[in-house]
């Protein structure tokens, strides 16, 4: 009368676990990196919006914006003909990426107005919708 219980799992145990598992994954996995990509795209915009205030506080300053061959850099580093610099205009001493490792495109002055500032996306080519889509200081 002296049996051995068992108290381990089965294999077909652990099979029905990790089907089930694995069924639940597939369900939930599409819907979390479709957050993860709305997530960047806010964050570009967030970027955007923040290197436009650095930019209009460069502007009260010397009475211009960067140009395009300064760049977003002028922020940061003083530019050879600026002598009302007064900055740098960002806390970090470096111009942010976008979400994508991509740097943002400036441009002034701007087709859109005095410049233009954008992000392209996940693919870093003009147009695009979801993930791949432009965010731009005129938008």
């Amino acid at each position: 009368m002296n049996k051995k219980t068992s108290l381990g799992f089965t294999l077909i145990e652990l099979i029905a676990v990790l089907i089930i598992l694995g069924l639940i994954a597939s369900i939930v996995a599409p819907n979390v990196m479709k957050r993860v990509g709305g997530a960047r795209a806010k964050t570009a915009r967030v970027q955007v919006e923040e290197l436009g205030a650095a930019l209009d506080l460069f502007f009260l300053e010397l009475g211009r914006y960067p140009s395009s061959d300064e760049g977003l850099q002028a922020l940061v580093e003083q530019p050879s003909d600026a002598r009302q610099w007064n900055g740098p205009y960002l806390k970090k001493t470096k111009v942010p990426e976008d979400p994508w490792g991509n740097p943002y495109r400036y441009e002034s002055p701007g087709k859109h107005g005095d410049y233009d500032l954008a992000s392209l996306g996940a693919d870093n080519a003009e147009g695009g919708e979801d993930d791949n889509a432009d965010v731009a200081s005129w938008e």
